[in-house]
């Protein structure tokens, strides 16, 4: 069967759309993710996050607002306390545990918001084009001007800072990368065998996008959410930092910023929840890398490995 004939039956439903590994099974996507080191060691440093996130909260339940302790204790200095106190006697392994979920939260629900408009920004722009995508095309440029983390704080201190502001704020900054991502994959996709025999069996225009574009996008929207997330949780502390985080939540932010009048005397307050986040974006940082060398047909023949293809196309 040609390509064009293949085309046709996948846009008229009489085949699937796999993606598959050059000269073998699905299971050749798996096995090229497994045996990636950088994108092993990403999991397990984020693993470890989750698993202080959830379980963390039943292992160790103590108020991290709960002024428990002697002010200023020293890492390992009670047992009571294994990472010490703050300047107000604070348990700042309950902060951590308690920062882990808002951050982790916060930076999730927002990445999943700016990978919704993004996706739907670039995806309409680049296949309707015309006015739509010049339209989107200069609002993203202006989003592209301004300052991120201005931008935020600005979002957030027009209402009062709680944690539904802060994902509104972060997601509504964090969209332009998506957006022109989606809409440079979608202006190459369209113009594909598949999308032009789709057409012409009469497929319509918003089933056409959304049956045969978009699932050939998750690889490369999966890499980059990996990495708005990491930005995300960054902001997140940030705004924590300056005080615009939501007061009746102990996030990481909020551990630094209260120990940053100590850095001289008692460091580890800001230490702690610094490398937290530290660990964090790297964590995310280095599955984003993973899973590009993992996913991206390019880098994987440049490799000499099997290059993915689309079988439709």
């Amino acid at each position: 069967m040609s390509d064009w004939e293949s085309s046709v039956a996948v846009a008229s439903g009489q085949a699937p759309l796999p993606v598959t590994a050059e000269g073998g099974p699905p299971g050749g996507r798996v096995v090229a993710l497994v045996s990636k080191p950088v994108l092993l060691t990403g999991a397990v440093l984020l693993a470890a996050l989750l698993l202080l996130a959830g379980p963390g909260r039943w292992l160790w339940p103590f108020d991290p607002w709960a002024m428990a302790g002697s002010p200023m204790l020293w890492p390992l200095e009670d047992p009571q306390f294994p990472l010490g106190t703050d300047f107000m006697g604070r348990d700042l392994l309950a902060g951590l545990v308690s920062g882990a979920r808002v951050s982790l939260g916060v930076g999730l629900v927002s990445t999943l918001l700016a990978m919704t408009v993004g996706v739907l920004a670039g995806a309409l722009g680049a296949y309707f084009g015309g006015w739509v995508d010049e339209a989107l095309t200069r609002l993203t440029e202006v989003f592209q001007t301004l300052p991120k983390l201005v931008l935020a704080v600005v979002l957030v201190a027009l209402f009062k800072p709680t944690v539904g502001t802060e994902v509104l704020a972060i997601g509504l900054v964090s969209w332009t990368p998506m957006a022109r991502l989606v809409r440079a994959q979608v202006l190459t996709l369209r113009e594909r065998d598949f999308v032009l025999a789709a057409r012409a069996v009469g497929m319509g225009e918003l089933h056409l996008l959304v049956d045969q574009i978009l699932p050939h996008l998750w690889a490369p929207v999966l890499v980059m959410g990996s990495l708005t997330l990491a930005t995300a949780v960054q902001a997140e502390a940030a705004l924590a930092f300056l005080g615009l985080g939501d007061p009746n939540v102990m996030s990481w932010g909020t551990v630094v910023a209260g120990g940053r009048e100590q850095v001289l005397d008692a460091w580890y307050i800001c230490a702690e929840p610094g490398l937290a986040i530290v660990w964090t974006v790297l964590a995310f940082n280095l599955l984003a890398e993973g899973l590009n060398d993992a996913l991206n047909p390019a880098l994987r023949a440049a490799a000499g490995g099997s290059p993915l293809r689309v079988a439709a196309g």
